[in-house]
């Protein structure tokens, strides 16, 4: 047996989650990668939608579509993943099968602007509210930072009491690396 590592764990969980003709979400635009592996997996028959606060994050996503010619599938939003549930049409709601977030701060961007407990944990909510039975949520938590412990502890602390009736819970760390290691939290609704 050999473990997956913490990035392919995520998509591995995608993969099992997401069907060709499926909506995805990428909550964390970031520099876009999670958006092209989802894009590749929902086919031209489907679409993501991918949320980052920061202009750079947009436009280096849509570039990175660009390159790969699936700008078509891909529809970018300069806006919080909070307001998920509002932009996101009412009639796609219950094709909302995936969803993923990285949560910390953007790689190469200002570390001063960070993912916060707050908006996550609407997104949660919105997304938990309008996916279908089996829509499964991705949270790769980063808590190497001051701002990222208080948010794996809020996200922990929600995830945990999610009534067992409603959603299973999964947390997937290696506990004897150093260095505050990044761990996933899954959330697959009933």
């Amino acid at each position: 047996m050999k473990l997956l590592g913490i990035l392919p764990f995520a998509r591995f969980l995608l993969e099992q989650a997401l069907e060709p003709g499926d909506i995805a979400i990428d909550c964390t635009a970031g520099n876009g990668h999670d958006t092209l592996f989802l894009a590749n997996i929902v086919t031209e028959s489907g679409k993501v939608y991918s949320f980052d606060i920061q202009e750079q994050a947009i436009k280096q996503t849509q570039i990175k579509m660009e390159e790969n010619g699936i700008n078509n599938r891909v529809c970018l939003i300069n806006q919080g993943h909070e307001t998920v549930a509002q932009v996101i049409p009412d009639e796609e709601h219950r094709k909302v099968k995936a969803a993923i977030f990285n949560l910390g701060y953007l790689p190469g961007g200002d570390k001063d602007i960070v993912t916060r407990p707050d908006s996550t944990l609407q997104a949660i909510q919105a997304l938990l509210t309008i996916m279908p039975k089996g829509g499964t949520i991705v949270l790769v938590i980063y808590h190497g930072h001051e701002e990222g412990k208080n948010e794996r502890k809020e996200v922990e602390t929600f995830t945990e009491a999610l009534d067992q009736r409603k959603a299973h819970v999964l947390k997937y760390q290696f506990t004897n690396q150093a260095n505050n290691p990044p761990f996933i939290i899954a959330i697959e609704k009933r």
